[in-house]
């Protein structure tokens, strides 16, 4: 019962995600077990609505304005498209309800269109930034070539890369901007290899991303040159296979086979995931989740969307996935981010283990 002896209406959280397609296994339904997972661990009454965005920002916008406006949804999860994330922010600001992104990267979210109504929870392109190209730095690799995706994504990616690797020292040698729908990548590795660049940087993501690694191992850019990308999910990795992506330097805040916690995750996700094992985006968006509910049930308002989430910014944030990590005033989250390099076929003792961690950013 709620003040005044009147019962609190269930709550209604929304995972708007990619449910289908080559993107799918990065988030969709394994974002939506993720949500479940963490749910299922605390005894608040939650309905859970699901929605299959695929990667168009439009159907995004048009599907979260009907779970505000029409069907009480008063906490919208996952998102992994920045420019969605960006249409879905300015919803949720002006009907004061929430959003606690997982999926997209774009550091605007907590800069020009930063609000006290949504949360970048997993990570953001100055966070892969720093945890990528300053590492990367320290190992030797001073210049850099860029690929980049000629998104919102990718020119945030390659922005926040550039001015860390330009503080440090290190220089950009030129980058490449690729149509989102261009699948041959001749000329700008090519060009890449010509460059003489130390790094060659894919600031992509998703299938145009595995493209770029595949033709990359064809044109035999490694190991003349290291191959590095600011953003790569295990499940792209597996998609590309080791005998391509051996070698590929990769950042991420989580990994499956870290450390014991994140193995215990995982015996318990996968089963669930056909076999795939949580992704750094399925990892954020149980984390989201748990903390949400964990504040709800101090009694927090889910109708008043700033108010939330400014009780789940005083509320520390620790699980056994990402450790402790600090939200930020901006509505992003500082939190270890870690170096890893894709292992050759030989040193692989199964289907998901891909990474050999080198450092810890």
């Amino acid at each position: 019962m709620g003040e005044g002896g009147k019962a609190r209406r269930p709550l209604k959280l929304g995972i708007l995600t990619t449910l289908a397609g080559p993107a799918a296994d990065g988030a969709g339904p394994g974002s939506v077990l993720a949500a479940r997972m963490a749910i299922e661990e605390q005894p608040l009454k939650v309905e859970l609505l699901t929605a299959d965005m695929g990667e168009r920002p439009d159907t995004a916008a048009t599907t979260a304005r009907e779970w505000l406006d029409r069907d009480g949804v008063q906490v919208i999860l996952d998102v992994p498209n920045s420019a969605a994330a960006l249409a879905v922010a300015t919803l949720v600001r002006d009907r004061n309800r929430a959003a606690l992104f997982s999926g997209p990267g774009t550091t605007a979210l907590t800069r020009e269109a930063a609000s006290p109504n949504h949360l970048q929870w997993t990570y953001d392109t100055d966070a892969l930034a720093r945890g990528s190209a300053r590492a990367i730095l320290e190992e030797g690799g001073r210049t850099w070539f860029f690929l980049t995706a000629d998104t919102v994504f990718g020119r945030a990616l390659q922005a926040s890369c550039t001015a860390t690797i330009e503080a440090a020292g290190g220089q950009v040698l030129g980058a490449d901007a690729v149509p989102p729908e261009a699948t041959d990548m001749a000329s700008p590795l090519l060009r890449a290899r010509s460059s003489g660049a130390q790094v060659v940087a894919l600031a992509a993501s998703g299938a145009q991303f595995q493209t770029m690694v595949k033709q990359a191992a064809e044109f035999r850019i490694q190991p003349g040159q290291r191959l590095a990308s600011p953003l790569c999910l295990s499940t792209n990795v597996r998609a590309i296979g080791l005998d391509d992506a051996q070698g590929l330097l990769v950042t991420e805040p989580f990994y499956w086979d870290l450390t014991p916690a994140t193995r215990a995750f995982t015996a318990r996700f996968a089963p669930r995931n056909r076999g795939i094992v949580p992704t750094m985006v399925h990892a954020g968006v149980y984390s989201a989740t748990r903390h949400l509910l964990r504040t709800l049930a101090t009694g927090a308002d889910p109708l008043d969307g700033a108010a939330l989430l400014a009780t789940m910014r005083a509320t520390p944030a620790e699980d056994d996935l990402f450790g402790r990590s600090t939200i930020r005033p901006d509505g992003g989250i500082t939190r270890p981010m870690h170096l890893f390099r894709v292992k050759r076929p030989g040193q692989s003792a199964g289907p998901w283990d891909l990474y050999e961690h080198l450092r810890t950013a």
